[in-house]
């Protein structure tokens, strides 16, 4: 058991944005609470703060002292010799073996396989403390919380139930306004063509006057009456596009995703159909130890997409880093690879970004014959617009926000092979859709590390393979 934890005006702000502001809440033993929001909104700050790890924030956070934390981070940057699955497993046991009574966990579920990911799920559900989770995973925010904190428009809404009640209250929310736009959109149209109906009329009244006048007779007056006309239908077209410019708004706040639509520098005419990369009797590991795979017959054509399916720690990340010439990696057998610089790679801690480069500066050192305009216009296409976004230090992004750009980067100088090592973990729903986007249009082979079968299938992966007892077999 602990006393509740008390947050009082809490505001967290940085010099591009405001996260949320004035925050007032109490966080009772045994609540479940999940922060969800989008990426770069502040859920992993807003965890930080409550372990008390970020001084310095308006407002205040008040810990009871019979309070027991347990905290595992989105990013493991310990145990480097470990799968992503393995640190997360480390990093978890080392919380738990202090017995806390509040337990927070930024994306736990990212890197695990199917079998690990379930256990963990079942860990949570019989944890009887505080559990505060910030995660992207469905299953878990349906089955594992009943707080919602929503990071949104600059501010942390409440819901008390379920995620699957709180998705359909906000598809019902949207649903009416764009019910609503519709309806305004009609009316709008209506009285425009009122309008013209009323115009024609007055055309034919002012013809009849002339003639009236013409003919000595008294004119029927028909100017008057286009004028009023025209006044009423300007109140009215007033009306209707305020009322528009707010339920805009409104739907904006209920985040309906901009769209992607990335230029790659190459072209699938320009790939060919090859085979682009082709392992015979291979087999990969570390110096002084075992094979950790054996027996690899593995064939790529230029435009084919697999998927590198098994277990965390079965050789998955050992076979890329094969591929990609890494020199720890010991290798034996035929390989026919692409040169170093036709391999493009994505990894899952995003180690390809320079962490003390700006957003601009990545982009502009990969195509340095492209203006400061062209690379502008290059991560406008990627979301990256204002000046604060395209001059922020890599180090500040998001994990959204580094798949972004590491992505900006693949389409300015883009590679004959693509390498994906688990590329949802960290992702909100709408980055995910965003993702998703650029790689159905990426015009090269592909080779995923992923547990999440739609995104397989939304991508057009066409053939799996699996590790199964150290050895690689189509599935």
């Amino acid at each position: 058991m602990h006393k509740p934890i008390q947050l009082k005006e809490l505001s967290l702000s940085f010099p591009h944005k405001t996260c949320f502001d004035h925050f007032n809440a109490q966080i009772h033993y045994g609540s479940r609470i999940a922060i969800i929001g989008r990426n770069g909104s502040g859920k992993s700050t807003l965890l930080k703060i409550l372990t008390g790890a970020i001084a310095g924030v308006t407002g205040h956070v008040f810990i009871p002292k019979d309070v027991t934390f347990g905290y595992v981070p989105q990013i493991i940057t310990d145990f480097d010799a470990l799968s992503g699955g393995q640190r997360l497993h480390k990093a978890l046991t080392q919380a738990l073996s202090g017995d806390p009574n509040v337990l927070l966990l930024d994306e736990p579920t990212n890197h695990l396989d199917c079998h690990n990911r379930q256990s963990l799920l079942r860990l949570l559900r019989h944890y009887s403390g505080t559990l505060i989770v910030v995660s992207h995973d469905m299953e878990l925010l349906c089955n594992n919380v009943d707080i919602l904190w929503h990071i949104t428009n600059g501010k942390i809404e409440v819901f008390s139930g379920k995620y699957d009640d709180y998705r359909r209250e906000i598809e019902a929310k949207r649903a009416s306004i764009e019910q609503e736009l519709s309806r305004l959109h009609r009316q709008k149209k209506d009285t425009h063509q009122a309008l013209m109906k009323e115009q024609n009329r007055a055309a034919k009244s002012r013809a009849k006057g002339e003639k009236s006048i013409a003919e000595h007779k008294w004119p029927l007056g028909g100017k008057a009456s286009a004028r009023r006309a025209e006044q009423t239908s300007g109140r009215k077209k007033v009306a209707i596009d305020d009322k528009k410019q707010a339920l805009s708004e409104r739907l904006s706040e209920l985040h309906l995703p901009e769209i992607i639509v990335p230029k790659f520098s190459l072209q699938a005419t320009d790939m060919g159909d090859r085979t682009i990369l082709s392992i015979t009797d291979g087999s990969v590991g570390y110096l002084g130890a075992v094979p950790l795979l054996k027996e690899i017959h593995l064939g790529l054509r230029s435009q084919e997409r697999i998927a590198i399916l098994g277990d965390n720690a079965s050789g998955k990340s050992t076979l890329i880093k094969a591929i990609l010439e890494d020199a720890t990696v010991i290798k034996s057998g035929n390989w026919l690879m692409p040169k170093k610089v036709d391999i493009g790679y994505l990894d899952q801690h995003y180690n390809t970004l320079s962490l003390d480069k700006s957003v601009c500066e990545t982009i502009a050192a990969c195509v340095p014959t492209w203006s400061h305009a062209e690379v502008r216009r290059h991560l406008n296409n990627f979301l990256f617009r204002k000046n604060e976004e395209v001059n922020m230090l890599v180090e500040q992004l998001s994990g959204g926000e580094k798949v972004r750009l590491c992505l900006a980067h693949i389409a300015a100088m883009t590679p004959k092979l693509l390498i994906l090592d688990e590329v949802t973990n960290n992702l909100d729903l709408e980055t995910k859709t965003h993702v998703i986007e650029v790689l159905k249009k990426y015009p090269g082979a592909m080779v995923v590390i992923s547990h999440e079968e739609t995104f397989l299938k939304e991508i057009g992966v066409e053939d799996c393979y699996e590790i199964v007892d150290k050895i690689l077999k189509k599935c």
